[in-house]
C-alpha cells in the first residue's frame, strides 16, 4: 500500500541538507541574516523598464504613446510608484519591443545581483591599510566614501 503524498520518503535528489538547495514553494525559508530590506518588485520592474527605454534612446512620450498609457503613469511605473497590472506591463513591453519574459528575467538577475551585493562601512575599514602594489596599465582602483 502506498503512503500518503506528504508521508512519502524523500527522493534521492532531495537528500541534500536544506541550506544547500533552494526552498520549494510553501517551504519555510531560513531567516535572513543581513536584515536588509527587500526591494519591492514594482521598483525592480520599473528600473528594468527605464533602463531598457534609455538603452533604446526612446522618450517617455514615445513609449507611453505606443503602450497607450499616459506619460505620467509610465513615469510612475518606472519609478516604482505604481504597481502596473500584467496587462499594462505587457503593453509597455510590446511598446519597448521586448518579451515580458525578458523583463522578468532581467528583474530576476537584478534581484540576485542586489542580494549578493554587500556594503562595507567606512568606519569598519579605516584602520585597514590597502597594500601598495605597483600599478599596471589597465589596473583600476576604486575608492568610495559616503
Amino acid at each position: 500500500m502506498s503512503q500518503p503524498q506528504d508521508e512519502q520518503q524523500p527522493r534521492s535528489g532531495d537528500q541534500r541538507p536544506r541550506q544547500d538547495r533552494a526552498p520549494r514553494i510553501g517551504e519555510q525559508r531560513p531567516p535572513r541574516q543581513d536584515r536588509r530590506p527587500r526591494p519591492l518588485l514594482r521598483t525592480m520592474l520599473g528600473d528594468v523598464l527605464r533602463r531598457t527605454r534609455l538603452d533604446q534612446a526612446r522618450t517617455l512620450a514615445d513609449v507611453a504613446k505606443a503602450a497607450r498609457v499616459s506619460m505620467p503613469y509610465l513615469s510612475e511605473v518606472e519609478r516604482g510608484r505604481k504597481e502596473a497590472s500584467s496587462e499594462v506591463l505587457a503593453a509597455i513591453c510590446d511598446a519597448l519591443r521586448i518579451d515580458i519574459t525578458d523583463l522578468l528575467a532581467a528583474t530576476g538577475r537584478d534581484l540576485i545581483t542586489q542580494d549578493q551585493a554587500s556594503i562595507i562601512r567606512l568606519d569598519d575599514v579605516r584602520s585597514t591599510r590597502v597594500p601598495n602594489r605597483p600599478h599596471r596599465s589597465g589596473d583600476a582602483i576604486c575608492q568610495l566614501a559616503a
